[in-house]
């Protein structure tokens, strides 16, 4: 019998905001990695996650969303890892939602059709869509855009063509020898995904403007015999937003931390104790000094 070939390489998934990056991740890893919600720009870091399955090892870079506002450092520090995420990869995944073609999506195409590896054109969320009329038309236009790449409508968050969609990677993926371990699933550590999944739950809860206004910093992160300890600090620009954050009677953030500790739970094996204090700092998010010391990396 053949032995099959040993395959590993970087997958890059790069879109605009909101398209369904991080819920295709997490459903081809098959658990949540990356935090997701309905507004836009949640992803800020590039993150890998690492799926390896007998002979292939696929690494996938997620990414923040390619958007046009990039005035403050936060949104230029953005923009910047998802550009760079487009060098040094195997394969790219372009993420599209449904029929819509934006100034964004336009953004993204400008900057895909230059590279010379394979890319698969994903189309996310159709599901969703009224009028199944419309899906072929725009499938038609699609590959007129990019003639090269393979177009793959699916579903992220049910699954649909996912299967589909990880063979049609695997088959583009170079022959090597696996990067990393079997088990492990990503390069980043317990700390910085604790505070992100803090972060989802903020955003979940909070209106349109405050959450792009809102880190978090892990302040300690301590096993303790069955329990881990997880202090955790929301920093927000403003006197307002710590109200907003804490709710009446300090309802929202018990919240917040009721619905972090459960997930921390899932991820993490064991039973979570977690603290959460909100603090204002202001200007962060323009400051590449403050963004530096919350994990933001310029120099990659």
């Amino acid at each position: 019998m053949t032995e099959a070939v040993s395959r590993c390489g970087y997958v890059a998934i790069v879109g605009r905001p909101n398209v369904g990056k991080s819920t295709l991740l997490n459903h081809i890893l098959g658990q949540k990695l990356a935090i997701t919600s309905r507004k836009p720009q949640t992803t800020r870091h590039t993150m890998l996650g690492i799926k390896t399955e007998e002979a292939i090892q696929a690494i996938y870079v997620d990414t923040p969303g390619l958007h046009k506002e990039n005035e403050k450092a936060l949104n230029r520090f953005m923009n910047k890892s998802a550009s760079q995420a487009l060098r040094d990869v195997d394969v790219v995944l372009f993420v599209v939602d449904r029929t819509r073609w934006t100034d964004e999506d336009q953004m993204v195409f400008d900057r895909v059709q230059y590279v010379t590896c394979p890319i698969i054109l994903v189309v996310n969320k159709v599901d969703r869509m009224d009028d199944k009329s419309e899906v072929l038309p725009h499938l038609e236009w699609l590959t007129a855009q990019l003639p090269n790449a393979e177009v793959v409508p699916v579903s992220a968050l049910h699954g649909r063509n996912i299967e589909l969609l990880e063979q049609l990677i695997a088959e583009r993926l170079p022959e090597s020898e696996h990067f990393y371990p079997e088990d492990q699933l990503t390069d980043r550590s317990s700390r910085f995904l604790a505070a992100e999944l803090v972060r989802e739950k903020v955003m979940r809860q909070l209106g349109a403007e405050i959450p792009y206004q809102v880190a978090v910093e892990i302040e300690q992160f301590k096993q303790e015999g069955k329990i881990l300890h997880i202090h955790a600090l929301i920093l927000v620009e403003r006197d307002g937003q710590k109200k907003i954050i804490i709710g009446d009677g300090g309802d929202r953030l018990k919240k917040i931390g009721q619905e972090s500790r459960l997930d921390m739970q899932k991820l993490f094996g064991s039973k979570v104790m977690l603290h959460l204090w909100v603090k204002v700092r202001r200007g962060w998010s323009d400051d590449e000094r403050a963004l530096s010391s919350l994990g933001y990396r310029f120099d990659d």
